[in-house]
């Protein structure tokens, strides 16, 4: 016989179970925001690729290379004095190198940097960037990039009459992987916050008051604060003043049911629709068909009789034979009811039975009469 103190434990187990809101749709915090102060920042600088195989840049258009090169080679020791036109051998691209600092990073560590061609090169396959600064917003320089040039690809000739080539991927870009080498920190004193502030990445109230309230149930009462949609500040507890990492990390792991507005976004170059959870229809009637116009045209040939027995008679004629055929699709016109779930609503819309490009204009029009609740985007 169960004692009646466990069946007691078991029943409000199971009310506890069944009463308290599901967090199947629960997301980390670290999922849907980020901390402020804790960003990547951007670096750029200019370069010179070498090593080409007669595939860089042209004297038309790649004036700026010249000037590059004969200020390197002059900083290196050779003074030229021969016309800077006679330079440019198609062996070298004037390229701009990009690359993602990430916080926290220290001096030594590596980085992918990016290689893009400036002016007219036809390939950057088998270069080598020469060393190049990479500055920041400020002008400073944060890292120094150089080594091999990689593009996944690759540009050569078939061997074929007329000169055929044969190119995979794009051309006049790359990546250098691992070339960065970080040479100066970004510093960032999270030891001496005092609170901490999370960005919410699609801004949104209820998520907000929610993000606030998940770390108030973690933490105690008062000790976070919904500023505005898309910003929360929370205050760093005591217990965890000079140890801030740890306090982050508790925060990103928390679970927030994420909220945001019913949309539907279309994309009418390919087709595409997607729904949000929230999209509902109002009852309404949709009717929709196509018309199809098909146009055949066939070309006969007249030979007349007359020259076949030696006469100059007649004359050979092209005699064009035209068929234009209208089809019409049947249309039906389809009561759809009120909708309370997204389901319902594709459930609906398939009833319908059209293609996705015809679902746009549909979409379109139930917007237009107000019985779709919800933002219509069309990108």
């Amino acid at each position: 016989m169960v004692p009646k103190s466990l069946g007691l434990i078991c029943t409000l187990a199971l009310t506890i179970i069944f009463l308290s809101p599901l967090t199947a749709d629960a997301v980390r915090i670290k999922d849907i925001g980020a901390i402020e102060g804790v960003r990547e920042n951007q670096l750029i600088g200019y370069g010179l690729v070498v090593g080409l195989d007669s595939t860089g840049d042209r004297v038309i258009g790649g004036q700026f290379t010249i000037q590059a090169m004969m200020s390197m080679l002059n900083k290196m020791g050779v003074n030229l004095v021969i016309d800077p036109i006679q330079l440019l051998t198609r062996n070298i691209a004037s390229v701009m190198v990009t690359a993602k600092l990430p916080p926290f990073s220290k001096p030594g560590m590596t980085l992918d940097a990016v290689v893009s061609s400036m002016a007219n090169a036809k390939s950057l396959q088998g270069g080598t960037l020469l060393l190049t600064p990479l500055k920041a917003a400020n002008q400073q320089v944060f890292a120094v990039a150089q080594g091999p040039v990689s593009i996944g690809g690759f540009l050569g000739g078939t061997g074929g009459a007329g000169g055929a080539t044969v190119a995979k991927n794009h051309q006049a870009a790359g990546t250098v992987p691992g070339g960065a080498i970080i040479e100066k920190e970004l510093l960032v004193d999270i030891d001496s916050w005092e609170t901490v502030s999370v960005l919410l990445r699609q801004p949104d109230f209820t998520t907000s008051i929610r993000t606030a309230e998940a770390i108030e149930s973690a933490f105690g009462k008062g000790s976070a604060v919904a500023v505005n949609a898309g910003y929360v500040r929370a205050t760093i507890p005591p217990a965890f003043h000079g140890r801030v990492v740890e306090y982050v990390a508790s925060i990103e792991g928390l679970d927030v049911a994420v909220d945001s507005v019913a949309k539907v976004v279309v994309n009418e170059r390919t087709g595409t629709v997607v729904l949000g959870e929230h999209v509902r229809i109002s009852t309404c009637a949709i009717s929709h068909g196509n018309l199809t116009i098909s146009v055949k045209n066939t070309l006969n040939v007249s030979q007349p009789v007359a020259p076949l027995i030696g006469s100059s008679a007649g004359q050979t004629t092209v005699t064009p034979d035209v068929q234009t055929e209208v089809k019409e699709q049947e249309s039906r016109l389809m009561v759809v009811d009120e909708t309370v779930t997204l389901g319902e609503v594709v459930r609906a819309l398939n009833a319908v039975g059209v293609t996705p490009r015809d679902l746009v204009a549909i979409l379109s029009a139930l917007k237009s009469a107000g019985a779709l609740q919800a933002n219509l985007e069309i990108i």
